[in-house]
């Protein structure tokens, strides 16, 4: 008899690197589509030339400024920031400042750092942020949806969360879009902000595949619907509806698929409902007194870099450890 010996572990659950995320990827398809019907060729040139130059920068900085052998542009990483990254601009961002912004998430969000594994922030949202500082005309210019033939000379409008911040300030709410409109779809914004629906089919498709848990996104969500809530019963004239609230803006996006990112998210079921909380009550906290209308991306990378400081304190027990 033939007797082999390896190192642990000896049973192997299928996972991978790899497996997982393309398999975010195919949860994102709803939402891909649902981009394409609402912002055809626009949205098509975005993610394209998002997915491309993330896939583009993350060999080249592997193979020219590394000096890594093995290429790790097939472990569906860099396709999955490219994906993201294209889901938070809007359809008529011109292809110069996309690269910009794929150069900043791959080159200073991911590979500076030491590639996958070892970024401290989410290297989509990095690049996001970025070009939001940098660019805010162009990133806050929002086509109207049905233009299906535009792409830079497309017709433009405010978002809801935009409208909304603009009523606020004047001290009176006038709720363009209901809750169950934005919920369905078919209003302006980035194009991971077209429907919610088509977001939460994904998060559905992640966790039956036990792709992620519930805890990040529940957490995040319960938190913003409790607190917007409390916002709303003290003063509807000033505040939106909580189902308002969940369903506009990045919320959905950056809940069920950013903060959910392996890497930079806390690793105990307890640390990820604390992470999920105070994501949640960050992003209401900038919505309503930030300088911006949308609070999600900011709120991620903030709780991202507090994320080992979880980890610290959140620790999963030691096999065979005897409580005292």
């Amino acid at each position: 008899m033939k007797h082999v010996i390896s190192l642990s572990p000896h049973v192997h659950s299928g996972d991978s690197v790899q497996k997982n995320m393309y398999g975010v990827c195919v949860a994102l398809v709803p939402a891909l589509i649902v981009s394409l019907w609402f912002f055809g060729l626009g949205a098509a040139v975005v993610l394209a030339a998002s997915v491309a130059s993330c896939v583009f920068f993350e060999w080249a900085i592997n193979k020219y400024i590394l000096g890594n052998e093995r290429c790790t542009v097939c472990d569906g990483s860099a396709v999955l920031t490219g994906l993201l990254l294209g889901f938070n601009l809007p359809s008529n961002l011109p292809l110069w400042i996309i690269v910009i912004g794929a150069l900043v998430a791959i080159g200073i969000g991911k590979m500076t750092f030491g590639g996958l594994g070892q970024n401290p922030f989410n290297p989509a949202l990095v690049g996001r942020v970025f070009l939001l500082i940098s660019f805010p005309v162009q990133m806050t210019t929002w086509p109207v949806p049905g233009q299906l033939t535009a792409y830079l000379d497309a017709e433009t409008a405010a978002t809801p969360l935009g409208r909304l911040a603009a009523d606020a300030a004047d001290g009176h709410l006038d709720e363009v879009y209901s809750a169950g409109e934005m919920f369905l779809g078919q209003i302006g914004g980035s194009l991971g902000e077209v429907s919610a629906l088509a977001l939460l089919l994904g998060c559905a498709f992640m966790l039956w595949r036990r792709i992620i848990t519930w805890h990040i996104p529940v957490s995040i969500l319960g938190t913003v619907a409790v607190f917007s809530g409390l916002l709303w019963l003290v003063n509807p004239d000033l505040y939106v509806h909580p189902g308002v609230s969940l369903c506009s803006g990045g919320l959905m996006l950056g809940a069920c698929f950013m903060a959910t990112d392996y890497v930079t998210s806390p690793m105990t079921q307890k640390g990820q409902l604390i992470y999920g909380v105070c994501i949640g009550l960050l992003t209401v906290v900038i919505r309503n007194w930030g300088a911006y209308p949308e609070g999600m991306s900011f709120a991620i990378l903030i709780m991202n870099a507090f994320t080992p400081l979880i980890n610290t304190y959140c620790k999963p027990k030691r096999f065979g450890e005897v409580k005292k």
